[in-house]
């Protein structure tokens, strides 16, 4: 992996990531001219016992631009502003100019409730300079590429000592609320470990604890040997709709042995989940014939320097399809109570996935 720090005329970092050599043309640029201001804070929950985060500079933040105005493409007017240098090169990781979280917080409002600043990063991650383009239809070695990418981040993030949780994820899609056109996902650093993934450690915690062994690990060797909902099996990672999908058409994917972090991968491992994800991503594109919305989220280990031999590597996909005519949203069960209610079995959606004939290039 090659690659090259620069930093914008607004002060954020920007690095360039690449499988060959980098040459870029000129500065980093940036449709902002001021450094920037974002500081967010953070406020307790008290019946929740979870903290919120407050970014109110979020409001001035792209949305839903038109397609003759997309701030990181480099194929347009070299007069409008852009976020990516010329040059040769795979992936772009570069702070984000809203962000929901920033290391320089401070000083958060006084309230009836504790609160502090939100210290942490957002960064994002453009996958590739065509903006045409997407992630599934990246190579496997640029999709390789990118999770050593993620994992770079994470230990970068991590060295600070101030992030405790790194969470890469994709919106894609206007649907799942997609703000620029071109493929690109972020990266949150979160100050503390948010709900979804410490509700998950807990339990991964005391299944260690009782018997010794990494519970999503099991679980997937259960699934692959079931067979069922498998969508994908290779030597080190396995793609499948598990079957306690709270979504339809939900997927997991993680490696087949126990890895807690992106940045535990061997070179092995990280070629075959990259296979595994493009079947993923070419199927939910086949299936229905069009560019198919998702939000991906890869959860791992905490950052906080101790062994998780309990915590399991892992992406979950959450599609926003009922069916193929009509959208799914979480509705008042799902969203008041937190009871998720499924009116598609897994099995269902498995066997129109695996039906989805996918082959995937060599290289």
């Amino acid at each position: 992996m090659h690659s090259l720090e620069m930093t914008k005329p607004d002060g954020r970092r920007l690095t360039l990531y690449s499988r060959a050599p980098i040459t870029a043309a000129g500065p980093a640029p940036s449709p902002f001219a001021q450094p920037l201001q974002a500081n967010p804070h953070l406020r307790w929950h008290p019946l929740r016992a979870e903290w919120v985060i407050y970014s109110p500079a979020r409001q001035d933040r792209t949305f839903l631009p038109p397609p003759e105005f997309n701030p990181l493409a480099v194929t347009r007017d070299p007069a409008w502003p852009t976020e990516l240098p010329q040059g040769d090169y795979d992936i772009a990781v570069f702070d984000n100019r809203f962000p929901a979280l920033s290391l320089a917080a401070h000083d958060p409002p006084p309230c009836v409730v504790p609160s502090a600043p939100a210290q942490g990063q957002c960064e994002v991650v453009v996958f590739t300079q065509d903006p045409a383009s997407a992630l599934c239809q990246l190579p496997l070695s640029h999709i390789e590429l990118l999770l050593a990418v993620w994992a770079e981040r994470t230990r970068r993030l991590a060295e600070g000592g101030q992030i405790r949780y790194v969470l890469p994820f994709e919106n894609r899609g206007a649907e799942v609320g997609v703000t620029l056109h071109h493929p690109h996902g972020q990266l949150y650093g979160y100050p503390f470990v948010p709900p979804v993934p410490a509700r998950m450690l807990e339990t991964e915690r005391q299944f260690y604890a009782e018997r010794g062994g990494n519970l999503l690990h099991e679980l997937a060797l259960r699934e692959r040997a079931e067979g069922t909902r498998v969508l994908y099996a290779g030597p080190h990672a396995l793609a499948f709709v598990p079957a306690w999908a709270r979504y339809p058409y939900e997927v997991w994917i993680t490696p087949l042995s126990p890895v807690p972090s992106l940045d535990a991968l061997r070179a092995d491992q990280r070629a075959d989940l990259a296979r595994a994800l493009k079947t993923v991503l070419l199927k939910y594109e086949r299936l229905w014939q069009r560019p198919f919305p998702y939000l991906m989220v890869w959860y791992q280990a905490p950052c906080d320097g101790a062994p998780h031999p309990e915590s399991q590597l892992h992406a979950e996909f959450y599609p926003p399809y009922r069916s193929r005519e009509r959208l799914k949203y979480l509705a008042g069960t799902e969203l008041g109570a937190g009871a998720f209610a499924m009116d598609t079995l897994p099995e269902t959606t498995a066997a129109e996935l695996q039906a989805v004939d996918v082959t995937l290039e060599l290289a």
